[in-house]
């Protein structure tokens, strides 16, 4: 199938924009409601728009009708509590699918390994429309924390890190990368993520902001990537038995819910 999709984007993967002075802003998110949902560590939502304007936080395939992650219903009662949240994520022009903020808990970089997941954005998409991405603006203060990325889910030396500062704007092609955060804490992080459609309106906004995917890793020690490796493997295997013991199926294998964020 052929898909509309930016440049940029489609070189890399992901896309690294100017960073958003978050300080100027109210901590809106804060007054949001937010739904427990288990994804790619211990996490909860609150989602701006869904499906059908409801708060909750399925992929738009699991409902009925099912359909692709576009044309998502803004929450009344969300975008009231947080409208420059909105504004953020509606400024591109772009078909907007979910947006929600994510609330994340410190974890370590074996469970960001653990967990990373590919997404199913695309599902249902019709051929010769936008591939959907999803932009991350990170609205706590994670300095020391990074957006992990992988287009091999077991191969370290693919592996990109992107710090996370209050403020950082990323856009990530989240189906192509297996992808979570490390989150090294003490506090919850919190992120917008909207997905978007690419096409014009969302290359105008990222030349906008000077979208660039030139970036260089910040340095992690061999012997530490080496060690979180072992321990998914182990960890992996051992949940493989436990299932194989009680005669789960092969699909049931993974701890990663149908529609993960990061």
């Amino acid at each position: 199938m052929s898909y509309v999709k930016s440049a940029l984007l489609d070189e890399k993967g992901y896309v690294i924009l100017d960073a958003y002075d978050q300080a100027a802003d109210p901590q809106e998110w804060m007054d949001l409601e937010f739904v427990d949902w288990k994804s790619s560590g211990v996490t909860r939502f609150a989602p701006l728009a869904s499906a059908f304007g409801d708060i909750e936080v399925n992929g738009f395939w699991n409902h009925t009708p099912p359909r692709t992650d576009k044309d998502g219903v803004w929450i009344d009662s969300q975008v009231a509590k947080a409208p420059r949240l909105t504004a953020r994520a509606t400024e591109p022009g772009a078909n907007v699918g979910r947006c929600r903020v994510i609330e994340l808990q410190p974890n370590v970089y074996s469970d960001t390994l653990y967990n990373l997941h590919q997404d199913d954005n695309n599902r249902l998409n019709p051929d010769g429309s936008g591939w959907i991405v999803r932009g991350f603006f990170n609205l706590t203060d994670d300095a020391e924390s990074f957006m992990t990325l992988r287009e091999d889910r077991f191969d370290p030396t693919n592996e990109v890190r992107i710090a996370l500062p209050a403020g950082a704007q990323i856009i990530v092609d989240t189906q192509r990368f297996w992808h979570a955060v490390w989150h090294k804490g003490p506090e919850p992080r919190y992120c917008l993520i909207t997905s978007w459609e690419s096409g014009p309106q969302l290359d105008a906004y990222i030349e906008k902001y000077h979208g660039t995917n030139a970036h260089e890793n910040p340095h992690l020690a061999p012997e530490v990537i080496a060690s979180a490796q072992s321990d998914v493997q182990r960890r992996l295997a051992e949940r493989a038995a436990a299932l194989a013991e009680r005669g789960a199926s092969a699909s049931e294998t993974d701890d990663v819910p149908s529609d993960p964020e990061a």
